[in-house]
């Protein structure tokens, strides 16, 4: 496992790509603003705007498929880099809670915390989001990929919602993403055990 690395040093490292560097997407993070489940800005006065080098060149791949898929829609990203700092608030945010299912346990370790993790959307010309069924950070059932069919059954979601869902997971699955059961916006780029033995944690 590699030395931790303290967020103000990713320029210096070498190992990480700022959002800003890659063309085509859209850059929303909820983390840096009030848009999210805790209702305050968790990343100021840090710039997470980063990721690895290797996801990102990976969300480069997805930006080239949906330009080729979709070319009237661009990924945006909610969240990327989270250091482990603020992994920890959320997860004290929501102690005593059924809800720390959504997380990782800090002693565990994000993948968004080694910069290898991403959570996305899709807008549309008009930099309008699609209609995924649920917002961001919306911690309920209706999130879970694994329960679509059951949600769509039962009226929850809409066929439409779940093929909007469908093309972000296939845009991101073919970049080499991977995602969750529990959250239709979250994907790590490879294997989890992998990243947390290979990559540094960012702190």
């Amino acid at each position: 496992m590699n030395s931790p690395i303290p967020i103000d040093a990713l320029a210096a490292s070498g190992r990480f790509r700022h959002l800003s560097s890659i063309a085509g997407i859209d850059i929303d993070l909820r983390y840096a603003g009030l848009d999210n489940f805790v209702g305050r800005d968790l990343y100021s006065p840090h710039d997470c705007a980063w990721l690895h080098a290797d996801a990102a060149s990976a969300l480069d791949a997805v930006v080239a498929y949906l330009a080729a898929r979709a070319p009237s829609h661009r990924i945006l990203v909610l969240d990327a880099l989270r250091p482990q700092r603020v992994q920890q608030q959320l997860w004290d945010a929501l102690a005593g809670t059924d809800l720390q299912m959504y997380l990782a346990a800090p002693e565990r370790g994000s993948i968004h915390s080694f910069g290898m993790a991403l959570d996305v959307t899709i807008v549309d010309q008009h930099g309008v989001e699609l209609d995924m069924g649920t917002g961001f950070d919306d911690l309920t059932a209706a999130s879970h990929p694994a329960l679509e069919a059951v949600m769509v059954e039962r009226g929850v979601l809409t066929v439409g919602q779940i093929g909007n869902r469908q093309l972000l997971r296939d845009a991101m699955a073919q970049a080499g993403f991977q995602g969750i059961s529990t959250e239709w916006w979250h994907y790590d780029c490879g294997d989890r055990d992998r990243v947390r033995q290979s990559y540094a944690r960012v702190i």
